[in-house]
């Protein structure tokens, strides 16, 4: 059984003496995406909600539209990793097959085993308006992501991407030790719980790149807020798309890049006085 978490000993030097302790730290394990028996894509990730990273991986990288074209989902452990298998009608396969590929990437890679330059920017996907949210309302989302970050407080080692809705708050959150599996993971989770992106936001613990802000569209939400800085690439693709990108959040406030009228105080109620 892959579990998400280790218990690892270490020792530890701290003002000039040493001494020994266990620390929890993050696994980090092979994981192959394969459709209809064809190794697609192995990245490396945390197992955990793997059902949800093999759905959201797929919507994010174009291979079905919707979550239902995947006609069957396997999670096999194995030895040294995890396969994700599945199986897709044959008219889909087919299409599959033409750009198949098989990559080996990197904790946290976004673009591996791209091609192209073309492809690597391709234009987003364009959002529709969403949702006008108050500064507050920005500041009180992100606030409520680190309580429910589990195993980054067991490890203070992961990222986390998380939807949050005016009406429900936080819908969905995911972890995993690279930044785009966590956000394939949260894809994954809203299409299998049927959740309209368009009622909220996307929140993010990590940098803002421009597969990022794909990956965003793609979910269909048309705000999206990190604690850390964007590219400028990353901004023109938000600009392109229709997304409200917000960073640098803190607990005192955030920098709005592209489309701020999402993100506005709500003017006063008019009083009527006899």
């Amino acid at each position: 059984m892959h579990e998400p978490v280790r218990i690892v000993p270490r020792k530890i030097w701290r003002v000039g003496s040493a001494s020994e302790g266990l620390r929890s730290v993050p696994e980090e394990t092979a994981v192959a995406l394969t459709y209809n028996g064809g190794t697609y894509a192995v990245m490396m990730a945390t197992p955990r909600n793997l059902e949800d990273f093999a759905v959201g991986f797929s919507l994010d990288e174009g291979i079905v539209k919707n979550a239902s074209e995947i006609q069957s989902l396997e999670v096999v452990e194995l030895d040294d990793g995890i396969e994700l298998r599945m199986w897709l009608a044959p008219s889909i396969a087919e299409h599959l097959s033409a750009r198949r590929r098989q990559i080996a990437g990197p904790t946290g890679c976004g673009l591996c085993g791209i091609d192209s330059i073309a492809e690597a920017v391709k234009p987003a996907a364009i959002v529709g308006p969403g949702v006008t949210l108050t500064p507050q309302q920005v500041m009180s989302a992100m606030a409520a992501i680190p309580p429910l970050q589990k195993i980054n407080i067991e490890t203070r080692a992961v990222h986390a991407a998380a939807f949050w809705t005016p009406a429900l708050g936080i819908v969905a959150l995911r972890e995993d030790v690279g930044r785009h599996n966590a956000l394939d993971k949260l894809a994954g989770a809203l299409a299998r719980d049927n959740v309209n992106a368009t009622e909220g936001a996307v929140l993010l613990t990590s940098r803002i790149s421009v597969e990022m802000v794909q990956k965003t569209a793609a979910i269909g939400a048309s705000i999206m807020v990190s604690v850390s800085a964007p590219t400028a690439l990353a901004i023109r693709m938000a600009e392109a798309a229709g997304i409200t990108l917000a960073a640098i959040a803190r607990n005192d406030g955030f920098e709005v890049f592209t489309y701020p009228e999402r993100i506005a105080p709500r003017a006063p109620e008019h009083v009527n006085v006899a």
